[in-house]
């Protein structure tokens, strides 16, 4: 007679974390196929059944299912102690670890072969501890801290905007991209195909800039727009007075701007009192990432100016008239979801790292 087939029993948080353990993309492949190999088991599969499926030996099998009968899930984790012994020594790693914010004389930061050459060790470790400590000296983060006095209020201003906008009003996000330059290659690049990236020549030719006046419709994503040779405050008193006439008369207008001082010119001032429904709300000095409209300007960047070859200015005027006719046909509005004490705590912590940091 056939010895019966014993069927590894499961209970319903077993069941659920082994098969999430079988459907997870970070899951280690070892873990994987333990999940896999005590699941079979319970579904009442015989050994060799299970080994065959799987592709691994009856050992395995029979090892891991008696492992998970003894000791459930913490039978599936690897015994202490096993593998392979570091051939680091810990002074090497907390050397590397510690020299990592201390370039060499001369230079800016530690590559990952000048740091081996250092501490005695492979490139390979030296990455190795990197990405487990979470040290990359390749990178750069750019940020700057406002110093404006009446910051938290002008802040306030424009995020109660976004977060609560008012009723019968219109936000618009105002801003002027100045020095667009019409760039042209000085030859043709081959265009993106199977196999190979699409190419273009370091060296170009210029025709000329532009400025492009435009605000963002917060709530519809809608953008009103002006191509101007210059942004001075004539230019930018022209695009107040077109946004007068294309947007409703009963509308009042709330125009985020920056401090730059063209918005600020008095004639300026005098057009916006004659035009009371026109509100200005200013953000913060060096704070133009309140405004959402620097997010377009982004996208514009990517998708047109940068990429683009032109062979005048006529040229780039164009191709951004149709990407903005384009985006209005199917507008796609940022929403602003942070909250307002959140960012003011993470500004005031970077403020204190930047304190702490100028007096080491």
């Amino acid at each position: 007679m056939a010895r019966p087939i014993i069927v590894l029993s499961l209970t319903d948080e077993e069941q659920v974390e082994l098969q999430r353990r079988t459907r997870a993309s970070t899951a280690a492949g070892r873990d994987c196929l333990r999940a896999k190999i005590v699941l079979l088991r319970a579904e009442g599969q015989r050994e060799v059944d299970v080994a065959q499926e799987l592709g691994v030996s009856l050992p395995c099998v029979s090892k891991w299912s008696k492992r998970f009968k003894r000791h459930g899930l913490a039978g599936l984790n690897d015994q202490s102690g096993r593998g392979r012994k570091p051939s680091l020594s810990l002074a090497k790693v907390e050397q590397v670890i510690s020299r990592a914010t201390r370039p060499p004389a001369g230079r800016s930061r530690w590559s990952v072969r000048s740091m081996a050459r250092a501490v005695g060790i492979s490139h390979d470790s030296v990455r190795r501890i990197w990405r487990d400590h979470g040290i990359k000296p390749h990178l750069t983060r750019t940020f700057k801290l406002s110093t404006d006095p009446l910051f938290e209020e002008k802040f306030w201003d424009v995020i109660g905007l976004y977060l609560n906008p008012p009723d019968k009003a219109l936000v618009l996000c105002c801003d002027e991209k100045s020095q667009c330059q019409a760039l042209e290659r000085t030859q043709p690049g081959l265009p993106l195909g199977m196999g190979h990236i699409r190419t273009r020549t370091h060296d170009y030719e210029r025709h000329g800039t532009i400025t492009l006046f435009a605000a963002l419709s917060y709530l519809e994503g809608k953008i009103l727009s002006r191509t101007e040779p210059a942004h001075t405050h004539v230019e930018w008193l022209r695009f107040l007075k077109q946004i007068d006439r294309e947007t409703a008369k009963e509308l009042t207008i709330h125009l985020i701007a920056d401090n730059y001082c063209t918005h600020k010119n008095a004639a300026v001032k005098q057009w916006l009192a004659k035009h009371p429904r026109f509100v200005l709300h200013f953000t913060p000095t060096g704070s133009s990432w309140m405004n959402l409209v620097e997010r377009f300007f982004r996208d514009l960047t990517e998708d047109v100016v940068r990429e683009g070859s032109f062979g005048s200015v006529g040229e780039l005027v164009r191709s951004i008239e149709l990407y903005l006719a384009d985006r209005n046909a199917d507008p796609m509005p940022y929403r602003w979801k942070a909250k307002g004490e959140d960012i003011l705590r993470k500004i005031q912590r970077a403020r204190e790292a930047l304190k702490k940091s100028s007096t080491m």
